[in-house]
C-alpha cells in the first residue's frame, strides 16, 4: 500500500517531482565532476608542473657540502668529487621508479682553446635511451626534463663527438653563429645550433656528455644529476621525516617510506646510487604542494556550497509538496497514521528520486570532468568509479537533511482543522 501511496505522489505532481529531481541532478553532476577532478588533478597538476624542470637534485657526498655567506651559496668541493655514470640506472631502480619522469646528468667544467681563451661547458643527455630492468628503451634526457628549451638550429644527437649547441649568450658575446668552428683541444667542434631557455648555459658550450668526459679528462664521470619525478603535497609527516627520518616510528616510516613525498623519493635514490647524495629542491617542491592543495580547496568548498544549494532547494520544494498535500497528512492522521510513518513516507518519495537523480548526474558528472580536463590539460582524466556511490550518497543526504526542516510541521497538523479547511 505505501509503494502504491508513493508511486502515486511521485506520478501525481509531475512538475515537483520533476524540480526536485533537476536540482538534485545538477548538485550531483557537479559534485561528480569537482570529485574526479580534485582526485585526479594532483598528478595533472603535477605532471604538467614536472615539465618545467627537476625537483631532485643528485650530488656527490662531497659536492652536496654548501656554505651559506651573505645570502649566497658556495660549494667548496664541487667539482672535487664525480658520481659515477654507470650507476644512473639506479635512480629508475627505487621502490617509486614509475614517479621518475626523467633524469639528466650533468658534467661541467671549463677549458683553454689554443689561443688560450677559456670556454665553460656543460655536457648532458638530450634524449637517450638508458637501458633499465624491465624497461630497456627507457629514454631520458634534457629534452624530457626541460620541454621549454628551445634550439635555433638543430639539435646533436647523444654521443656526438663533433657538434656542439652554443648558449645565446655566449654566442652573441663573441659573435659566433651557426655552422661555424671551434678548436678545443685536438677536436675541431661545429656549432649546429644556439640555444634558448637553458639559463645556467647563456654562457656555456652545451655538448653530448660523452664529448664533454674527454674533453676534461673524466670518462665515466658526473658533476650532478638533475631528476623529475610525480610527487604528493607535503605534510606534518614529510616535514617532520625531512628534519630527520630516524626521529619516526616503525608506523610513521613505513607510511612515509610507502608515499611518494619529494623527500622520501630523494631518501630512497641515496639508498641506491651509492656514494651520491640527493637533495630535494624543497623551494619547487613546496610550490607544487601549494598549488594542488589551493585548487583541491577551492574544488571542496564549490562542492559544499552545491550540497547546501541543493538541499535548500529540496526544501523549498519539500515545504510546497507538504502545503499541498495537507488534506493528504490529515487524512492519514485520522485513519491512524504517526507523524513518523508519514515522514517516512514523505522521505521515501525524495529518496527514491535522489537515487535515480544521483545516479544519473554522477555520470553526467564524469562527462563534465572530462571535458574540463581536456579543456584545461589538453587530454581527459580517468575515471575513479568510487566517485559514482559516494554522489549516490551525497544525493540521498541532500534529499534526507532537505526534508528534515519541511517535515517538522507534520506534527503540527491536527486532522480535524485541516480537513475543514481552518488550516
Amino acid at each position: 500500500m505505501e509503494f502504491r501511496i508513493i508511486k502515486g505522489a511521485i506520478w501525481g505532481n509531475k512538475t515537483q517531482k520533476g524540480l526536485a529531481f533537476l536540482t538534485i541532478f545538477l548538485a550531483s553532476s557537479l559534485i561528480a565532476a569537482m570529485l574526479n577532478l580534485t582526485l585526479g588533478v594532483g598528478d595533472k597538476i603535477a605532471k604538467e608542473l614536472r615539465s618545467y624542470g627537476s625537483n631532485i637534485v643528485v650530488l656527490p657526498h662531497g659536492g652536496s657540502l654548501s656554505l651559506e655567506i651573505e645570502g649566497q651559496e658556495f660549494r667548496p668541493l664541487q667539482g672535487e668529487t664525480y658520481l659515477e655514470e654507470s650507476r644512473l640506472k639506479s635512480i629508475k631502480e627505487i621502490f617509486w621508479r614509475n614517479n621518475i619522469v626523467g633524469f639528466a646528468p650533468f658534467l661541467e667544467g671549463r677549458i683553454k682553446d689554443k689561443e688560450g681563451e677559456v670556454w665553460a661547458l656543460a655536457g648532458t643527455y638530450f634524449d637517450k635511451i638508458v637501458p633499465i630492468a624491465d624497461e630497456p628503451s627507457y629514454q631520458t634526457g634534457a629534452k624530457i626534463l626541460y620541454p621549454f628549451w628551445s634550439v635555433e638550429g638543430e639539435w646533436i644527437e647523444d654521443d656526438s663527438m663533433t657538434e656542439i649547441l652554443l648558449g645565446e649568450e655566449l654566442a652573441k658575446n663573441r659573435g659566433l653563429k651557426i655552422g661555424d668552428t671551434i678548436w678545443l683541444g685536438a677536436l675541431e667542434l661545429k656549432v649546429k645550433g644556439i640555444l634558448h631557455g637553458f639559463e645556467e648555459g647563456n654562457y656555456k658550450i652545451i655538448a653530448s656528455l660523452s664529448l664533454v668526459q674527454k674533453l676534461l679528462d673524466a670518462q665515466g664521470k658526473v658533476s650532478r644529476v638533475e631528476v623529475s619525478a610525480l610527487t604528493v603535497p607535503e605534510n606534518d609527516l614529510s616535514i617532520k621525516a625531512r628534519r630527520d627520518p630516524e626521529a619516526l616510528d616503525a608506523l610513521e616510516y613505513d607510511t612515509w617510506y610507502c608515499t611518494a613525498y619529494v623527500s622520501s623519493i630523494a631518501y630512497q635514490i641515496e639508498e641506491e646510487y651509492k656514494g651520491a647524495s640527493a637533495k630535494a629542491l624543497m623551494k619547487v617542491s613546496d610550490g607544487e604542494s601549494k598549488v594542488v592543495k589551493k585548487i583541491q580547496s577551492l574544488m571542496g568548498v564549490v562542492t559544499l556550497l552545491a550540497l547546501l544549494s541543493a538541499s535548500i532547494g529540496i526544501a523549498s520544494l519539500m515545504a510546497s509538496e507538504i502545503h499541498r498535500r495537507k488534506k493528504e497528512i490529515g487524512l492519514l492522521k485520522a485513519l491512524g497514521a504517526s507523524s513518523l510513518s508519514i515522514y517516512a513516507l514523505f522521505v521515501s518519495e525524495s529518496l527514491l528520486v535522489a537515487l535515480l537523480s544521483g545516479t544519473l548526474g554522477g555520470l553526467a558528472g564524469y562527462g563534465i570532468s572530462m571535458l574540463m580536463a581536456l579543456g584545461i590539460f589538453g587530454h581527459t582524466l580517468g575515471v575513479s568509479w568510487i566517485i559514482l556511490p559516494l554522489t549516490v550518497s551525497f544525493a540521498l543526504l541532500v534529499a534526507l537533511f532537505g526534508s528534515l526542516l519541511p517535515m517538522r510541521g507534520v506534527v503540527d497538523l491536527l486532522p480535524a482543522e485541516v480537513l475543514y479547511g481552518r488550516k
